[in-house]
C-alpha cells in the first residue's frame, strides 16, 4: 500500500455505535486549516494553545448550518502522537452527527485515513518504534490486567530496550571481529578466541530467556481455549453459567438445548481463558443436531485443553465412552459432576477407564469444586511449558519470536565459524545478519510489505 505521509489524514477514532462522545482525529500539515474553516468560537485556532480544549461549533461552510456543539484540541508537532499536526474534535457520540462531521473534513481537504495510518505515521516520525507500534493493538485488544500491563510495557518501550540492548551488543562484538579481518598481517591486539565466544554465548543465552517467554505471552495475548465436552444433559451450560456467574446458556431437562457452541471469556488469575460450551454427544438422526455435533469434534481438535464432564450420579453410558475415549490422548480435565446428589460413578472405575487422571468432583448447581477447576486449569498453562514469569519482558509476537530464533542461529553459527579460526569473514556476515534480524522487531529493517500487514490489523481511527 502506497501511503502519501504529506496528505492530511481524518477518521473516527472511537467505536461504531451510540456514545456520550465521538471523537474525530486528523493529522496532517492541512489540520490547522481544516480547523480554522470549520470550527467557530471566539478565538482563533491559531491562538489556541497545545494540548487545550477549547468549545466551539461546527459549522458547515456551504450552508452556514451548525452541526454539532463540540470541544476541539490542537497538538502541535512534534509533541503528538504521530509527530505532525493533529486536532482532535470531541463530537457528541451519535453515528449521524459524526458522519455529518467527518464529510465536511473531507470536503475540507482531509482524505479519510487507511487502518492504522495514525500509529503508521508515528512510527514514521520516530515517535514509536515498530514494537511499540505493535503494542497499541495489544493494549486495544487487552482481555485482562495483566495482559493490559504487558501491553503498556511493550508501549512504554521495556521490549525495544531489550532488544536495542541485544544489537549494542552485537555491534560491540562485530567491531572486534572486524578488526581481526582488517588487520590480520598487523600486531594488532584483539579479544582472545574464547572470550568473543563466551560474549556471543551470553548473547544467544539472553535471546534464549526472551524467547522461553513466548509460552505465557501468546496466553496472555491470545487465551487459552477450553472446550467443555460431555454426554447431551450432563450440566455442561449449567458448569458455563456457573463459571461466568451469569445465565449465559440456556438449561433445561431436555436433551439437546444446547445445537452449536457458546463462547465466552473470563479472567483465570490474568490469563484470558476462552470457555466454549458445546452440544452434547450423542447420536442423532436431526440434521442440525448431526452439524452441531460435527461443531464440537472442530473446537475439540483446536482446543488446548478439554473439559470431559460425566454425571456422577450415574453409571457411565456409551455416549460417556465415546467422548472419553476420542479425547484420552488430549489435554483433558476430567470433571465429574452434580457431586450434590448421591454418587453412583466411583473413582476407581475411572482410574480404570483413564488411569492417572484424577477427577475433580464439582457442582455446577451449587458451585462447589469450582474454584479447583479454574485452579487446575490454570496450573494447566504452567505445566505445558509456561512459566509463572514476572519480567516485563515477555514475548507475545510471533513476528518477534521468528527474528529472535532466526538471530539466535546466526549468532550460533558465528560462534562455530570464530571458534574454528576458519572464517572470520564468514562470522561476521552471520553477525550482521543477527543485527538485521533483530532489527525487524524495532523495524530498523523491514520493508514496506511487512509494515502494510501489521498495520491492516488496526482499526481506522488508530
Amino acid at each position: 500500500m502506497k501511503l502519501l505521509q504529506k496528505d492530511t489524514i481524518a477518521a473516527i477514532a472511537t467505536p461504531c455505535g451510540v456514545g456520550g462522545i465521538g471523537i474525530i482525529r486528523i493529522s496532517g500539515s492541512d489540520s490547522e486549516e481544516i480547523g480554522r474553516l470549520l470550527f467557530k468560537s471566539k478565538k482563533s485556532i491559531s491562538s489556541f494553545k497545545s494540548h487545550y480544549l477549547y468549545s466551539g461549533n461546527i459549522v458547515s461552510p456551504t450552508t452556514g448550518a451548525i452541526l454539532d456543539e463540540v470541544l476541539l484540541s490542537v497538538m502541535r508537532k512534534p509533541h503528538s502522537y504521530t509527530g505532525e499536526d493533529v486536532l482532535e474534535i470531541n463530537c457528541h457520540g451519535g453515528p449521524v452527527v459524526l458522519e455529518a462531521v467527518l464529510s465536511e473534513v473531507i470536503e475540507a481537504g482531509a482524505r479519510l485515513a487507511e487502518p492504522g495510518e495514525f500509529t503508521r505515521r508515528a512510527f514514521m516520525n520516530n515517535r514509536l518504534d515498530l514494537s511499540q507500534a505493535e503494542a497499541v493493538i495489544d493494549l486495544i485488544m487487552a482481555k485482562t490486567d495483566r495482559g493490559l500491563n504487558l501491553a503498556l510495557s511493550h508501549l512504554k518501550g521495556d521490549l525495544s530496550k531489550k532488544i536495542n540492548d541485544l544489537r549494542s551488543s552485537i555491534i560491540d562484538l562485530l567491531s572486534i571481529v572486524e578488526i581481526s579481518i582488517d588487520f590480520t598481517e598487523e600486531d594488532i591486539h584483539t579479544s582472545p578466541v574464547s572470550e568473543l565466544s563466551d560474549s556471543i554465548q551470553h548473547i544467544i543465552t539472553s535471546i534464549d530467556e526472551i524467547l522461553s517467554t513466548y509460552g505465557e505471552g501468546k496466553i496472555l495475548r491470545e487465551g487459552l481455549s477450553v472446550v467443555i465436552t460431555g454426554k447431551p444433559n450432563v450440566g455442561k451450560s449449567s458448569l458455563l453459567n456457573r463459571l461466568l456467574n451469569e445465565n449465559r446458556a440456556i438449561v433445561t431437562s431436555v436433551p439437546g438445548t444446547t445445537r452449536d457452541f457458546i463462547e465466552e471469556v473470563i479472567n483465570i488469575k490474568g490469563i484470558p481463558v476462552k470457555f466454549i460450551d458445546t452440544a452434547g454427544i450423542r447420536d442423532v438422526e436431526n440434521v442440525i443436531e448431526q452439524e452441531g455435533i460435527r461443531l464440537v469434534w472442530e473446537k475439540v481438535s483446536s482446543s488446548d485443553i478439554v473439559v470431559i464432564l460425566l454425571d456422577g450420579s450415574k453409571n457411565l453410558t456409551e455416549e460417556d465412552m465415546e467422548v472419553i475415549e476420542k479425547n484420552k490422548n488430549g489435554e483433558i480435565i476430567l470433571a465429574v459432576n452434580k457431586n450434590d446428589l448421591p454418587p453412583t460413578l466411583r473413582n476407581n472405575a475411572l482410574s480404570k477407564i483413564l488411569p492417572g487422571v484424577k477427577p475433580l468432583w464439582i457442582s455446577a448447581k451449587y458451585g462447589d469444586g469450582i474454584p479447583a477447576l479454574k485452579e487446575e486449569i490454570y496450573a494447566r498453562t504452567l505445566q505445558n511449558g509456561q512459566k509463572d514469569i514476572q519480567s516485563n519482558v515477555i514475548l507475545t509476537n510471533l513476528r518477534h519470536k521468528i527474528a529472535l530464533e532466526k538471530a539466535g542461529e546466526l549468532l550460533a553459527k558465528a560462534k562455530r565459524n570464530i571458534i574454528r579460526e576458519i572464517s572470520p569473514e564468514l562470522a561476521a556476515f552471520d553477525m550482521r545478519e543477527a543485527l538485521k534480524s533483530l532489527g525487524e522487531i524495532v523495524g530498523e529493517t523491514t520493508n514496506e510489505d511487512v509494515l502494510d500487514k501489521i498495520f491492516a490489523n488496526f482499526c481506522i481511527g488508530k
